[in-house]
């Protein structure tokens, strides 16, 4: 488990919890669902019973031998190795319980890539971020999110529902795609929020670029700062 820990893999333990979130995917028989981390597999085989198609994939060959051969009776499903975030696998649906150290990651591969909607499971903390309403507690991320998708929060889980337990509690999202962003867009927000202590104008200038805009940003909304990293991007 030590290893499992390194990976920040805390695998779901509750049956009643792993239904809600398959039931709160809306999944029907044209669906095809990607489903990143199988982890031990407690979502996989619910997510199989509605869906046209389901994509599971995890990066441990381990956990992904067990799961080939746990599920291997299942004929809509496919068990994958490798790096759900680097592949490049057709979907409509998104469900996972994303490990702690890949939120980011995967909230910037969701972002520029297309599918309806997802359910994904991530750390109380990255949710806050995500769902933050006060300009100080955002980040570069919070912005991507909330350009990109309609956010709800689901369903609050404490942390005695894994294995092993996490220090943190996790919360449910549900996602709905609204918009498609690009690595280089997703590049320059990254890059704005490293200097979100200067005004735009210095912004601009590390860019290359020049503006007579004196704010900062967190004094501008979500899609002025989508609309600044636009104009760097053009200029």
């Amino acid at each position: 488990m030590i290893k499992r820990r390194r990976l920040g893999q805390h695998f779901l333990n509750s049956n009643v919890i792993a239904k809600s979130i398959v039931s709160e995917a809306k999944i029907s028989k044209s669906d095809v669902v990607l489903e990143v981390g199988t982890g031990l597999g407690i979502l996989t085989s619910l997510l199989c019973e509605n869906a046209k198609k389901v994509i599971s994939i995890d990066a441990d060959k381990e956990l992904y031998e067990n799961a080939k051969s746990r599920f291997s009776n299942i004929d809509n499903l496919s068990i994958e190795f490798g790096d759900g975030f680097k592949k490049d696998d057709v979907f409509s649906i998104f469900v996972s319980n994303l490990p702690y150290s890949k939120s980011k990651e995967a909230i910037e591969w969701l972002a520029i890539t297309p599918f309806s909607h997802g359910v994904i499971m991530v750390q109380k903390e990255f949710a806050d971020k995500l769902l933050a309403k006060s300009a100080k507690n955002r980040r570069s991320v919070s912005i991507i999110a909330n350009y990109a998708f309609e956010i709800e929060k689901f369903l609050d889980v404490g942390k005695r529902n894994f294995s092993p337990p996490p220090k943190v509690d996790s919360v449910v999202l549900k996602i709905i795609k609204k918009k498609l962003l690009d690595k280089d867009l997703i590049n320059v927000i990254n890059k704005m929020f490293s200097y979100r202590r200067k005004t735009i104008q210095n912004i601009f200038k590390q860019f290359g670029k020049e503006t007579i805009i004196e704010k900062r940003l967190d004094d501008l909304s979500g899609d002025e700062i989508i609309d600044l990293a636009k104009e760097i991007l053009k200029r």
